[in-house]
């Protein structure tokens, strides 16, 4: 949620927002409401203030028809106070809602322009030549004998799976893997609840109801399976206050991840690359808003150490406007190469990180006092908050199984993964 103090002042920066995004807001609306608020509440302290008065007045000495004129005056202005208070109550609401219903700022650099205006920043590794017609993750996992998804459907439903052999394994040695590289970062590492309320989720800035939603909720409970452990995360430190000397704060979420993937279809929605429930390594930082910028480059960097040791071909893309979700102030995605996509291969999404700025931290009232540089302490700022994949492990497993296949049906593992997995291949069977 923006700052109401900047809705008149940066009002075109915030319209242009909504527009790169594809969003719809009325922006010039909520500017009004937001006076109406304002008016209101001078209005009511001017009241209170004439209440006071009237208050200290009345200790004076008056004669019966004085005291008489005097108590039917305090009633009145005590049933104004109570009106006046209401309805500032009701337009508080209202502008709460409107302001809830804008998105995050833009940042300069990000792309305008929809999904396929991203802009690549960096590539990593070359695309392999196979001397054999490469096969997709699906057909390799299914002669492996590493997932089932057909016994899965008659327990969950589609696009649910079991992992089974190596691929358990591989599963676990993944997030140690990850966990690996990012503890001796300054991460603490946390297995997070993978349940939430909807005020979380709604202060975090994503939807748990409605038709677009992509999260499950729980029937007959005020709770909702998690799409990602920055819910967690960032719902964790609702309502606090940090020292500045507390931050940053970089934690490390370990939880599974639930999503509806409603509308998802498609040769690219197969198998494990889009399914409904995944292991995550998710990486979240609080820091002060001066730090936020460096902070998303060094999320950045702790994913492309992660994918390089898993020799893994990517590239780096600045997500264009219209594909930001509404906390995202800029947001960088990793997009692994994989084999089987269309004739000759093409990049899908491996990972992303987001700077959200003081978006999310509004609304769940994180702050800090400031002690240095001169800082009294006495004053608290909003903290930013940042998010990044570490590792999400089925998507983990399509980019390995299909960049590492071999001819005879066998999976290479990378050398970095060797010790957590004890072994160097899969197969063949």
């Amino acid at each position: 949620m923006i700052d109401p103090r900047l809705l008149e002042e940066r009002r075109d920066e915030i319209v242009e927002s909504c527009q790169a995004r594809h969003f719809p807001a009325d922006v010039d609306g909520t500017i009004a409401l937001n006076r109406r608020t304002n008016a209101l509440r001078t209005a009511l302290n001017e009241t209170n203030r004439q209440r006071n008065e009237h208050q200290k007045a009345g200790k004076q000495k008056l004669d019966p028809a004085a005291r008489d004129a005097h108590t039917v005056e305090g009633r009145r202005l005590k049933d104004e106070v109570a009106a006046q208070e209401e309805t500032l109550r009701l337009a508080e609401t209202e502008l709460e809602a409107a302001l809830r219903g804008l998105p995050n700022f833009l940042h300069p650099e990000s792309p305008r322009g929809g999904e396929a205006d991203f802009k690549v920043l960096a590539t990593s590794g070359t695309p392999r030549k196979f001397d054999f017609p490469p096969a997709d993750h699906l057909k390799l996992a299914t002669a492996l004998d590493l997932v089932d998804f057909e016994r899965a459907a008659k327990v969950a439903g589609q696009k649910f799976y079991y992992l089974k052999r190596e691929a358990a394994l591989l599963e676990l040695a993944l997030q140690r893997f990850a966990l690996d590289q990012i503890v001796p970062e300054g991460f603490v590492p946390i297995v997070t609840p993978d349940l939430a309320r909807p005020d979380v989720i709604e202060g975090l800035g994503f939807s748990p109801r409605g038709e677009e939603s992509q999260i499950y909720s729980v029937a007959g409970h005020e709770l909702c399976l998690i799409g990602t452990a920055e819910i967690t995360l960032g719902g964790m430190y609702a309502d606090s206050i940090f020292s500045e000397e507390e931050l940053p704060l970089k934690l490390a979420g370990i939880s599974h991840c639930f999503r509806t993937e409603a509308g998802a279809h498609g040769r690219e929605s197969r198998g494990l690359y889009r399914v409904h429930q995944f292991s995550k390594v998710e990486m979240f930082v609080f820091c002060r808003p001066e730090d936020s910028e460096a902070q998303h480059q060094e999320l950045l960097r702790l994913e492309r150490k992660i994918w390089d040791a898993l020799e893994i071909p990517y590239r780096v893309i600045d997500i264009a406007s219209a594909d930001l979700g509404a906390p995202a102030y800029r947001k960088f995605d990793l997009e692994a190469w994989m084999p089987s996509r269309g004739e000759s291969g093409d990049f899908g999404e491996i990972t992303s990180t987001s700077n959200c700025t003081d978006f999310q931290a509004r609304r769940l009232k994180v702050r800090f006092r400031r002690t240095k540089d001169g800082g009294d302490g006495k004053k608290n700022e909003l903290v930013h908050t940042l998010n990044g994949t570490a590792i999400a492990n089925a998507r983990a497993l399509v980019a390995i199984l299909e960049n590492h296949q071999q001819k005879d049906g066998s999976i290479r593992i990378p050398k970095a993964l060797v010790p957590y997995l004890g072994t160097d291949h899969i197969g063949p069977r």
